[in-house]
C-alpha cells in the first residue's frame, strides 16, 4: 500500500533517527489558525519550533511535513500512561481548521477520507495498537483541546481507527445531568488515569482547575454533546465501559 503525499519539509525535527519500533502512537491535531497557508508556514518555518509529520489540507492532500522516523515536535509537554514527552514516541497529523479561536467547523470529507486511508496506512505499517491512536487534548488536557469535540473519533473507531465505547444512545441520554456521589466521582477520575490520562498536575495549575480541564478533555472525545467538565453517571457509565477496552 503506497499513499501519495505532497513534500514540504520543515526544519523542526531532531536530526538524530529512531527504530521503527519506537512509533507507538499517532496522535492527531488542528492547526488552530485561520488561513491554511499560514498554518503550513508555520509548521515549516524555523522559527515557530513546531511541526507535525503530516498535514492535510481541506480538500484532503496529504502534506509530508517530516520523515516517519525523525521525531517531529508536535506534542510537546505531554503524556499517556507512563509515556512522557510524546514527540519520540508518536507519529503527528495535523488537520487544517481554524480551531476553536477561530471559528471551529466540522472537518470536511475529503479530510477524513485522507485522514483513514493515511492512519490506516501507520497502523498497519507500525503495528500500532488501536488504544495509542490519540488526541492533543487527551495527551496534553490542561494545555490543549485539538482535535476538539467535532472530530468523529466514533467514526473513526468504525473504521478501526482508536477506541470509542458500546453504550446505546438511549441509556446515555437518559443518565446525562445525572448527579452521582462523590465516591462514583472518584471511581470516574481514576478510570481516566488508568485509561491513560496525564494524573500528574501540572506546577503552574490547581488540583480542582486541572480536574475540570481533563474531565473536558474526556468529554471533547468521548461525551461530545456536553463539554462541561462535571462528572455525571453518563461520564461514569462511558469510563466504565471503556477502561475494558484499555484494560
Amino acid at each position: 500500500m503506497h499513499i501519495k503525499t505532497i513534500l514540504n519539509y520543515s526544519v523542526n525535527f531532531n536530526p538524530i533517527k529512531r527504530k521503527k519500533k519506537q512509533v507507538r502512537f499517532i496522535i492527531f491535531h488542528y492547526t488552530g489558525m485561520k488561513k491554511e497557508l499560514a498554518a503550513i508556514n508555520r509548521l515549516i518555518g524555523i522559527q515557530s519550533e513546531v511541526s507535525s509529520h503530516y498535514l492535510i489540507k481541506n480538500n484532503g492532500e496529504i502534506v509530508t511535513l517530516v520523515p516517519d522516523l525523525y521525531i517531529a515536535w508536535h506534542a510537546g509537554l505531554s503524556s499517556w500512561k507512563n509515556y512522557k514527552s510524546l514527540n519520540k514516541d508518536s507519529i503527528g497529523i495535523e488537520i487544517s481548521n481554524p480551531g476553536h479561536q477561530h471559528n471551529y467547523k466540522k472537518f470536511s470529507k475529503k479530510q477524513l477520507y485522507s485522514l483513514i486511508k493515511l492512519s490506516k496506512f501507520l497502523i498497519k505499517k507500525y503495528k500500532i495498537d488501536t488504544k495509542n491512536i490519540l488526541g492533543h487534548s487527551d495527551v496534553a488536557p490542561d494545555r490543549k483541546k485539538d482535535p476538539g469535540e467535532k472530530f468523529p473519533w466514533k467514526y473513526l473507531a468504525r473504521n478501526k481507527i482508536g477506541i470509542w465505547h458500546t453504550l446505546s444512545a438511549k441509556v446515555l441520554k437518559q443518565s446525562r445531568n445525572s448527579k452521582i456521589d462523590s465516591r462514583s466521582k472518584s471511581l470516574f477520575l481514576n478510570n481516566l488515569f488508568n485509561i491513560g490520562y496525564p494524573k500528574k498536575i501540572p506546577k503552574n495549575i490547581t488540583e480542582g482547575r486541572y480536574l475540570v480541564l481533563i474531565i473536558k478533555a474526556f468529554q471533547r472525545r468521548y461525551r461530545q454533546e456536553l463539554i462541561n467538565g462535571k462528572i455525571d453517571k453518563e461520564c461514569l457509565l462511558i469510563s466504565k465501559n471503556l477502561i475494558k477496552k484499555f484494560s
